[in-house]
């Protein structure tokens, strides 16, 4: 008697394969594409991406673009589309602000916040939107708010949900020596040890993405690691280490990636020390594994794997964290007013005055490496810039624009105004996260906080290039797309 083979989802036929794909999450979908050829072909049939483009889009799928490629050509051109912000009609909301000007900004899930001199204000987009009270107002610090930081909840109190257990929390530091975490629209802890103001905080939790302790840094020329969830009563053992040697008031911290329990931090001599944070203790500490010194005033600094980015002055220097040595540098013409770097793309852009360029890292080996592309267009410094895998945002105090440009080109996709009044004279801060984007519009007499999500948006962007009005746009979106998204509904 011969053995059966046993079944395998290979003996399904195509047809039932992609009913049941059709359920799939795209991420499922991109892992079942990988698997084999005839799954493959599967994951890519056109009724799957149809469904996955109803279930993300509530727009039909203009005919003509079917007709041009296949329909997952067309769901990820308009998800590129729609994370680029590529189109003129996004969902605007307009909060007011009492102050001209806007510290510090963040964009998280529901929430924008934001600082403004010692307060911190926290608006709930989905109750704005919905005609219901929606600014909360935090004014435990009595100073200036200096740095703030969303960690995720890790060793929080176990008495709370999955689901809040997954989000953030906010943790503030302040020209009044203090650091305070907060949680559901209060103060929960107060960390107090800096002899003098705290400047700075740590960019990320220390540990291996489980850990609780997170770093600051002060006017008294320490760095203090803290835990966020301390044990005693009111956590008066939150702190956990007090970290030695700068000279200098510390401005600016990063951990690294590939070693999460190691700390950079930078002071106002532009003096970098690498701290090694499981050797610390309570104690007064000396656990300092590697120092250097970049040129100029610091500007921004950030990790990736055992590599630490320094901007400072004028330049960009790239350190290995393990030999302390430098691995290339990069300088422009003008003092640098902001930075940011993708490596997985191999870009890095820096703001300076006027415009902002992009470099390929790749070609920095040659001394004379010149930049990739020239961002243009702005008044005076590019203090505010943001990139990701999509794009590169870009603004300034003496602009009331802020332009959004291709990632892979460096061409110009958008330029979105900060203010729906003449009177905005400037952008003092952006906060972007995927397809939503916020900016603070500064004017004579109040500030603007805009706040736009073009996950639903139609109508794509107009190209100035596009001489025959016949031509698309693009090869998934042209003219006529707000004409058939309206017939569409009609």
């Amino acid at each position: 008697m011969t053995e059966q083979r046993p079944t395998s989802i290979l003996d399904l036929n195509m047809d039932s394969l992609v009913q049941c794909a059709s359920h799939l999450s795209i991420q499922d979908i991109s892992n079942m594409a990988i698997t084999c050829k005839y799954l493959q072909k599967i994951a890519y049939s056109d009724s799957v991406w149809q469904s996955l483009f109803r279930g993300r889009w509530p727009q039909p799928i203009p005919y003509y673009s079917i007709q041009k490629s296949s329909v997952r050509e067309a769901y990820l051109m308009r998800h590129n589309a729609v994370q680029q912000l590529k189109f003129e009609d996004p969902l605007v909301a307009d909060f007011y602000a009492d102050l001209k000007s806007q510290d510090f900004m963040l964009l998280d899930k529901n929430e924008i916040i934001y600082s403004q001199a010692s307060l911190i204000h926290i608006l709930k987009i989905d109750q704005y939107l919905s005609g219901i009270e929606h600014r909360l107002t935090l004014r435990d610090h009595g100073a200036k708010v200096t740095c703030m930081r969303l960690f995720p909840m890790n060793g929080m109190p176990s008495n709370e949900n999955e689901m809040e257990r997954n989000n953030t929390v906010l943790v503030t530091s302040s020209f009044d020596h203090s650091i305070r975490l907060w949680r559901k629209g209060s103060s929960y802890k107060c960390f107090r040890g800096h002899n003098g103001e705290v400047t700075t905080l740590s960019d990320k939790l220390l540990g291996d993405g489980h850990g609780t302790i997170f770093a600051s840094g002060g006017i008294d020329c320490t760095v203090r690691l803290w835990s966020l969830n301390p044990t005693g009563k009111r956590g008066q053992h939150a702190s956990k280490a007090t970290l030695y040697g700068h000279e200098k008031p510390v401005t600016m911290m990063s951990v690294a990636d590939h070693k999460c329990s190691l700390l950079a931090s930078i002071s106002k001599d532009s003096k970098v020390r690498v701290w090694d944070t499981t050797t610390a203790s309570a104690v007064r500490s000396s656990c300092c594994v590697g120092m250097t010194t970049v040129r100029g005033a610091p500007v921004a600094m950030k990790s990736h794997e055992s590599l630490l980015y320094v901007a400072a002055g004028s330049s960009v220097v790239s350190i290995d964290l393990r030999t302390m040595r430098e691995v290339f540098s990069l300088t422009q013409k003008s003092s640098l007013y902001s930075f940011d770097v993708l490596p997985s793309k191999s870009l890095i852009c820096t703001g300076g005055t006027g415009s902002a360029m992009l470099w390929d890292i790749r070609k920095m080996s040659d001394t004379k490496a010149k930049p990739m592309a020239e961002l243009d267009g702005h008044e005076g410094p590019v203090k505010h810039l943001h990139m990701d895998a999509y794009k590169i945002v870009t603004g300034g105090p003496d602009d009331s624009n802020v332009n959004v440009w291709e990632l892979e080109t460096g061409s110009l996709s958008n330029s979105l105004t900060c203010s729906p009044i003449d009177t905005c004279f400037g952008c003092s801060a952006i906060a972007v996260q995927g397809c939503r984007i916020v900016t603070a519009g500064i004017g004579e007499e109040y500030g603007v906080l805009r706040y736009r999500d073009f996950s639903n948006a139609r109508c794509h962007v107009s190209s100035d290039s596009d001489s025959d009005s016949s031509k698309p746009l693009s090869k998934f979106w042209d003219q006529q797309s707000c004409n058939d998204f309206e017939e569409a509904d009609d």
